[in-house]
C-alpha cells in the first residue's frame, strides 16, 4: 500500500461526496482524483519525472494542495513539501538539497520562482492553474512500495541549515491510522484546516487523514478577523479542529454561537499553556485535548486519550502504534517521575535525515528517535515536557533555531557578537530576541540591521527588537551565556 492508492480507494468509495470546502465554493472526491491523474500525467509525460524523483510543492493553501500533492505520490516521486514563507534565498538551499528540478506553485509565486531560476537555471514549474478539471477518475497506478520515501520535510537545523527529515509511506500510513484511532475519526468527520499546509501537523491530521478516511476538509480562507473561521465553522458543520495553542488563546476571547457543531479541538505544535486550556474549558463544552509531536516521527507521538482522565500540563499518553521512554544520555530507560530525554519507537519514526548521516547517526540511536525534548512520565503513563534540549524556539508552533538567526547577524557589516534567545511572547508562544555587540568604534543601525534580516529570513524569524550591549556575557571557554541573557528579558 502507499499513498497514492490508499487516496484512489478512498475517492472511489464515493466519487460525489465533497472532500474539500473552500468558501462558497466545493470540490468532490471524483474533481481531485480527476485532478490527481492530470497531476501525474504531466509530471511523467511533461517533465519526464522518474521513480524517487524529488518534486516540490510551494503553494499557499488551496485546493489544489491536495491533487498536487497526491498527483506528486501518484507519479511514483517524493514530496518536497516548501514553506511559502520562506524567502527564495532559503528556498534555493532546499532545492540544491533536495535535488528538485520541478516545483508546483501558483502565479502569485511566479517572482519568488524567477529570483530562484536566476540561481538554478534548469529549474522548471507547474502551476496548479493549469491542471484544470480533467474527467479521468480512474484509479490512479502506482507501484511504490510501503518502504519508499513518500516526503522530504525539511526542518530547521541547529548548524543554520534545514535537515531533511525523511518519512516513508508505511512512517505516514501508520501515523494516519493511529490518529484516526485516538480521535475516533469516521468520513462523516470535517477537518478545519487554518494552518499552513505544508506543516507536518496539518500534512498528517489536516490533509491525509481526512482524505484516507473519506472525510472532508473545511480549508480556511483567512483568518482575519477571527469570527470569519467561527462562520465558515458554522456554515460547513465542522466537526473537528486541529490548531496551535495561540489560536485557542484567541478563540476564548471570541463570541461563539450555542450550536458549534465542533465535537473536538486538537491542540499540537506547541505546548499548551495551563492557562489557555482552563479558560476555554470555563467557555465551552467543547473538549480541548494537547498531542504532541515532531517532523522526524511523522509527526504525531502522543495524545490526551479522548476518554480521560485529562491532566493539565500533560501531552497525554503515547498513541497506539508507538512507544515513549524517558532515557538519559547513555541510552538507559529511567524510571517513572525521573526526568530525561524523550525517546520514541514505532513506524511512524523517520528513515533519516536526508545526505546528513552523522545527523541521522546522532538522532537514532537503535530503534529510539531521540527528540531532543527534556521529560518525564508520571505512574499512569502519562508525558510532561519540562524543557528542551536543543537550542530551538517555537513561533506560532513552527521551529526556529537561534543559531541560524545569529548567523546572518553576523554577515551584518560591523557586527562583532550576536546571540538569538526567545522570549515569551502571549500572541505566538515565543518571539526570536537578539543580542549584538558592535566592533570597536562601530555605530549600529537598528533600522538597517532590521531590514537586512528581513531581506533574508522568513518573517516569522526575524527578531522583534535588537538588544545592543558593549559585549555577551561568556564563561571560561568563551560560550555565550544565555542563560545570562534571560535574565535581561
Amino acid at each position: 500500500m502507499n499513498l497514492a492508492s490508499a487516496f484512489a480507494q478512498s475517492a472511489q468509495r464515493d466519487l460525489s461526496k465533497t472532500a474539500l470546502f473552500w468558501g462558497e465554493a466545493q470540490f468532490t472526491y471524483r474533481q481531485f482524483q480527476a485532478q490527481t491523474n492530470t497531476v501525474a500525467r504531466r509530471l511523467k509525460t511533461g517533465f519526464g519525472v522518474q521513480r524517487g524523483d524529488r518534486v516540490g510543492i510551494w503553494l499557499k493553501n488551496c485546493p489544489e494542495f491536495i491533487p498536487a500533492l497526491f498527483g506528486v505520490w501518484q507519479a511514483e516521486a517524493v514530496v518536497v513539501p516548501i514553506n511559502n514563507f520562506l524567502k527564495p534565498a532559503e528556498v534555493q538551499f532546499i532545492v540544491a538539497d533536495a535535488g528538485i528540478n520541478i516545483l508546483i506553485l501558483d502565479e502569485s509565486m511566479k517572482p519568488a520562482f524567477d529570483a530562484l531560476v536566476a540561481k538554478h537555471p534548469g529549474l522548471k514549474s507547474l502551476a496548479v492553474e493549469t491542471i484544470g478539471g480533467g474527467d479521468d477518475t480512474s484509479n490512479g497506478e502506482s507501484s511504490v512500495g510501503s518502504e519508499d520515501l513518500a516526503v522530504i520535510l525539511y526542518t530547521s537545523g541547529t548548524t543554520g541549515h534545514p535537515k531533511g527529515a525523511m518519512l516513508s509511506h508505511r512512517n505516514l500510513l501508520a501515523n494516519v491510522e493511529s490518529c484516526r484511532h485516538e480521535l475516533l475519526a469516521v468520513g462523516e468527520d470535517r477537518f478545519v484546516v487554518l494552518l499552513p499546509m505544508f506543516h507536518s501537523f496539518m500534512l498528517t491530521v489536516g490533509i491525509l487523514l481526512p482524505m484516507l478516511i473519506g472525510g472532508s476538509i473545511v480549508l480556511i480562507k483567512t483568518l482575519h478577523p477571527p469570527k470569519n473561521v467561527v462562520m465558515e465553522i458554522l456554515q460547513h458543520r465542522a466537526t473537528l479542529l486541529p490548531a496551535v495553542p495561540q489560536f485557542f488563546r484567541a478563540f476564548t476571547h471570541c463570541p461563539l454561537p450555542a450550536d458549534m457543531p465542533l465535537r473536538l479541538c486538537i491542540s499540537g505544535g506547541a505546548p499548551l499553556p495551563a492557562e489557555t486550556l482552563k479558560d476555554f474549558t470555563a467557555r465551552f463544552p467543547i473538549p480541548l485535548l494537547e498531542g504532541y509531536g515532531l517532523s522526524e516521527a511523522s509527526p504525531v507521538v502522543s495524545f490526551t486519550p479522548m476518554r480521560g482522565p485529562w491532566k493539565a500540563g500533560s501531552i497525554g499518553v503515547p498513541i497506539r502504534g508507538v512507544t515513549v521512554t524517558i532515557q538519559n544520555d547513555e541510552g538507559i530507560t529511567l524510571p517513572t517521575g525521573q526526568i530525561g530525554e524523550l525517546c520514541v519507537r514505532g513506524e511512524n519514526v523517520m528513515q533519516g535525515y536526508w545526505n546528513l548521516p552523522a545527523e541521522t547517526a546522532a538522532t537514532l540511536r537503535g530503534e529510539w528517535l531521540l527528540t531532543g525534548d527534556i521529560g518525564y512520565v508520571d505512574a499512569d503513563g502519562y508525558i510532561y515536557i519540562t524543557d528542551r534540549k536543543k537550542d530551538m524556539l517555537l513561533v506560532n508552533g513552527i521551529n526556529v533555531y537561534p543559531r541560524e538567526v545569529e548567523e546572518v547577524l553576523y554577515q551584518f557589516p560591523g557586527i562583532k557578537e550576536a546571540a538569538v534567545i526567545g522570549a515569551p511572547d502571549p500572541r505566538r508562544g515565543e518571539q526570536p530576541l537578539a543580542f549584538v555587540s558592535a566592533n570597536e568604534g562601530i555605530q549600529l543601525d537598528e533600522k538597517a540591521l532590521h531590514d537586512f534580516i528581513r531581506d533574508r529570513l522568513a518573517d516569522y524569524k526575524v527578531p522583534r527588537r535588537v538588544v545592543f550591549l558593549p559585549a555577551l556575557p561568556r564563561n571560561a571557554t568563551g560560550k555565550v551565556l544565555k542563560t545570562e541573557l534571560r535574565k535581561l528579558v
